[in-house]
């Protein structure tokens, strides 16, 4: 199956991972008919006993039916440690590479999506969801298809023996037989209901635990404990239902296999005394029709198996379907160097449809240069920004780099020139030369040290004896806000990228830290094109241009200077930041409907 191809159904997507590993299963299905071959050895015995030892006389054949019953032992146990060499390794390498393939979905999904998907329902797509793949090659493929070849071959030792006896259990077996079907059908969409809960429910927990400062700030845990505990009731609802119609059928199976056992017994006995069959042939009979009737007593779980792999299989499809942001890259022109000139031509963008956020936005930052975008919470500063790292695509008109609309370019040549430190950054758990090196992960170790210099990280670097080495914790938790900010401005530092994002970069630092930061900022601005979004309007007095938005639309345009001058909503901003008299005017900019958490 083409890597950037979805199945249509959740058998068309079984059918093609049991094809990608057809080599192995006919190795497995070989190995497979070895086993069930010598298993006939057993219900045979009986018959050579009972006719040939017993009614004939013939004890010297005794030593003969031992040693061919433990020479069928022997060949079953190697073929069945064979079976698990083969399928049980290629079916955990296959769940390694779909969950290695999941990821790689994930992980290209448009921002979008990820933004209505919880992180724990996407955790549990690539962790469980996968391993329904063993039970497509692996040791539950085995076991449907040992059933139905013991199944198969000892139905047809039941009509060589005694045909009429069989037709009668098997008619009495099949009306059953179609209401496990039906149950099964039933069951499916269960399992896939259960798996969607138990996706939402892991999601919650692993918001909670994620949030459990503000959790216990707040005195919420019981709260949380409360959701956590309804979303488990939900689930364990579904649960009983699932329970109680695999229990269903395992009676109804349970039934079936007692009926046949009477059907044997009744014609069977009838057949002895007629004389039209032997003891030896009525113990290879009994034995045979245990072998059929096994597989009746697995069918429900085998339905199960099948209803909860194909339940998974929808859930990995639904993921498979998903576009990747970078689709149709391989046909977009490259890149090439960047210059840094960037616009927006006529920009408008809609989360929602029908709920405007950017309107007609249009400006140009030559190389080179920097631009700050200011203006009331809710206002679509983050957004620009998002539309920049082409996180989403304009509803109208176009963003350019160097001329070109970001549209035709290859989106990955287009990340790896930028840098971006956002408002709330994320640090990963490991070293803090780790999180830096995020940006190059082949940078040279002096480089990283370069970097945490410039960006002022000497003072987490002296205050632990391992230096760059020093473990930041989940999140970064074992560092301040400011220190995390810090690391995060090393990290673009690093990246040395030709164009460079700011959202509140100086956000969580104190005076004295926001001095130095900035200057570093500074240094790193030089000759390449910057984007910053600033509260503090003090951080952006010397940008080459300043762009105010109020809801979605940009409503001033200039330098620090030129806006005081005009006495506009630019002003209106630094007056009410710096302690002047509000003007009447412009009192209402900071009621700005908002227009996404972030602005």
């Amino acid at each position: 199956m083409n890597a950037n191809e979805a199945p249509s159904t959740a058998w068309e997507l079984a059918k093609a991972i049991v094809w990608a590993e057809r080599r192995k299963l006919v190795a497995g299905l070989a190995l497979l008919f070895v086993d069930r071959a010598a298993g006939f050895v057993v219900p045979i015995a009986p018959k050579v006993l009972l006719d040939e030892v017993v009614g004939r006389r013939r004890a010297e054949l005794l030593p003969w039916i031992a040693a061919a019953v433990v020479a069928a032992a022997l060949v079953q146990a190697l073929a069945r440690f064979g079976l698990q060499r083969v399928l049980g390794l290629s079916a955990e390498l296959v769940v390694l590479g779909w969950r290695r393939r999941i990821m790689a979905r994930v992980t290209r999904m448009p921002p979008a999506h990820l933004d209505g998907t919880q992180s724990g329902a996407l955790l549990s797509r690539i962790m469980d969801d996968a391993t329904a793949m063993q039970n497509l090659v692996g040791a539950e493929l085995v076991r449907w298809t040992s059933n139905v070849v013991t199944a198969l071959a000892a139905f047809v030792a039941l009509l060589w023996i005694d045909w009429r006896t069989t037709l009668a259990a098997l008619a009495f077996a099949a009306l059953p037989g179609l209401g496990l079907d039906l149950a099964h059908r039933k069951l499916r969409p269960l399992f896939r209901e259960r798996g969607e809960l138990r996706a939402e429910v892991a999601g919650r927990l692993a918001q909670t635990l994620s949030g459990l400062r503000v959790v216990k700030a707040y005195a919420a845990e019981r709260r949380e404990q409360l959701v956590f505990t309804r979303g488990l009731h939900r689930l364990f609802r579904v649960m009983s239902r699932t329970t109680n119609r695999r229990g269903a059928m395992s009676a109804v199976a349970a039934v079936v296999s007692a009926g046949v056992t009477a059907i044997v017994i009744v014609m069977g006995g009838r057949a002895i005394l007629a004389g039209t069959m032997s003891l030896g042939d009525f113990a290879s009979y009994v034995a045979f029709a245990l072998m059929f009737a096994a597989p009746l007593l697995d069918l429900p779980e085998i339905a199960t198996r099948v209803a909860e792999t194909l339940a998974d299989l929808d859930r990995v499809r639904a993921v498979e379907a998903v576009a990747p942001e970078d689709d149709g890259d391989e046909a977009k022109d490259p890149l090439g160097e960047v210059r840094g000139e960037v616009a927006f031509e006529d920009v408008s963008f809609e989360y929602r449809a029908g709920t405007p956020v950017l309107r007609g936005v249009s400006f140009r930052a030559r190389a080179g240069t920097t631009t700050a975008i200011v203006g009331p919470s809710g206002a679509g500063k983050s957004t620009m920004l998002a539309l920049l790292m082409a996180f989403y695509r304009p509803t109208g008109g176009r963003v350019t780099i160097d001329g070109r609309d970001l549209a035709t370019v290859k989106l990955r040549d287009w990340r790896r020139s930028l840098a971006v430190v956002l408002q709330d950054d994320f640090l990963f758990d490991g070293t803090m030369a780790e999180n830096i090196a995020l940006s190059r992960p082949n940078a040279a170790r002096a480089e990283i040290a370069r970097a945490a210099h410039a960006a002022h990280c000497d003072e987490i670097v002296r205050a632990s004896p391992d230096g760059l080495d020093t473990v930041v914790g989940e999140r970064g938790l074992k560092l301040s806000g400011g220190q995390r900010q810090r690391v995060a401005i090393a990290r673009a530092i690093l990246a040395d990228a030709p164009v460079l994002l700011f959202d509140e970069a100086t956000s969580s630092l104190d005076s004295e830290s926001e001095s130095a930061v900035r200057d570093a900022m500074s240094r790193l601005a030089d000759d390449r094109t910057v984007f910053v979004i600033a509260h503090r309007l003090s951080t952006i007095r010397s940008a080459d241009q300043i762009l105010v938005l109020d809801r979605g639309v940009l409503v001033e345009h200039g330098t620090h200077d030129e806006l005081l001058a005009r006495s506009g909503r630019y002003r209106a901003l630094h007056d009410a930041q710096f302690g002047a008299a509000p003007l009447r005017e412009h009192g209402h900019v900071a009621a700005a409907a908002p227009e996404r958490a972030g602005g």
